[in-house]
């Protein structure tokens, strides 16, 4: 899908279905996973060379920060939601005319920022401001996710430390655990996502002021600023993030194993306390032909009472010393 936005008096407005002669007026050129004839055109239109989804998942920093006759060829991984949390890589080609996005996944920072943008107060004059304009709405969205798994960990915690307190079975209980270890890996590869998200903001955010400086507008520059420390901010909100999740996972696997401890507590007890009635069974079973209690009239009563007798007194011995 191919998207061209042209300037009007500072407004940004769509084309409906953009020619080859169209794009040659255009400030913002779109592109979503791309047909080979998409690419075709908005590099005719535009002079940059495309990137590709191989060359925008390069992890290396000078394939993703990169400066070629006065235009900037950059990309960072974003998060996508569409079926769960996974990395996407953005490619953003600037130069001081046009801006040329390229992304071969649905995102809602793109679609919200192409909703509203033509209808605020804003105006979108040149290529760099809508980059920043861009950057901004992205670390915005990066903020919010940071809020929504704050607000996830806090029900959390408050769920998993209910346990100690919990009247409910056995079996929720252990069902309410493996959910909980469920979510937590969904949250930690969310908050994995953001974080290489934020870093690849914020190494992209200096090397724009410093490799644009002959070109940039004045007024982008304090924007620049003020998003390299909210890029900071949310790195240190990712660390506290990360910390509180690495707390819960080992509280959560602390509660497994008591769950775990306590059956084979069970287990231990029965076959402690099993073990003196068998014995005492074992010996009135052996067939010897001069056993005392055969011939007494109470032995059957002596050998059950026997039993029951070396049964209680574990049980009364674990009770006394607290271990049941």
């Amino acid at each position: 899908m191919l998207n061209a936005f042209v300037s009007d008096n500072g407004h940004l407005r769509c084309l409906d279905r953009p020619s080859d002669p169209d794009l040659s007026a255009v400030i913002w050129i779109d592109l979503l996973d791309p047909t080979p004839e998409e690419t075709a055109m908005a590099a005719r239109a535009t002079g940059f060379e495309v990137p590709t989804q191989a060359s925008v998942s390069e992890i290396e920093t000078s394939s993703r920060l990169a400066s070629r006759n006065g235009t900037l060829y950059l990309s960072m991984p974003m998060v996508s939601m569409a079926d769960g949390p996974r990395g996407v890589a953005a490619g953003f080609v600037v130069s001081a005319e046009r801006l040329l996005t390229v992304r071969f996944a649905e995102s809602r920072v793109f679609n919200a920022f192409m909703e509203h943008m033509p209808r605020g107060d804003t105006t979108w004059g040149s290529a760099a401001e809508i980059l920043a304009g861009l950057l901004e709405a992205i670390v915005d969205r990066l903020a919010d996710g940071l809020e929504q798994v704050a607000a996830e960990l806090d029900a959390m915690s408050h769920r998993i430390f209910a346990l100690g307190a919990a009247t409910g079975g056995r079996k929720q209980d252990d069902a309410t655990l493996r959910h909980t270890l469920a979510e937590l890996g969904r949250i930690g590869d969310l908050i994995s996502h953001i974080r290489e998200s934020q870093s690849g903001a914020a190494r992209l955010v200096p090397y724009i002021e410093t490799a644009a400086a002959a070109w940039l507008p004045v007024g982008i520059i304090p924007r620049l600023h003020t998003l390299l420390h909210d890029t900071a901010s949310i790195g240190d909100f990712d660390t506290h993030l990360n910390d509180k999740l690495q707390f819960l996972l080992d509280a959560t696997l602390g509660f497994i194993s008591i769950a775990q401890n306590n059956v084979m507590k069970v287990m231990t007890i029965a076959s402690v306390v099993g073990i003196p009635p068998v014995l005492v069974a074992g010996i009135y079973g052996m067939n010897f032909k001069f056993i005392p209690e055969y011939d007494w009239q109470w032995g059957y009563a002596f050998g059950l009472a026997l039993i029951a007798v070396t049964t209680i007194i574990p049980l009364l011995i674990f009770r006394w010393r607290n271990w049941i």
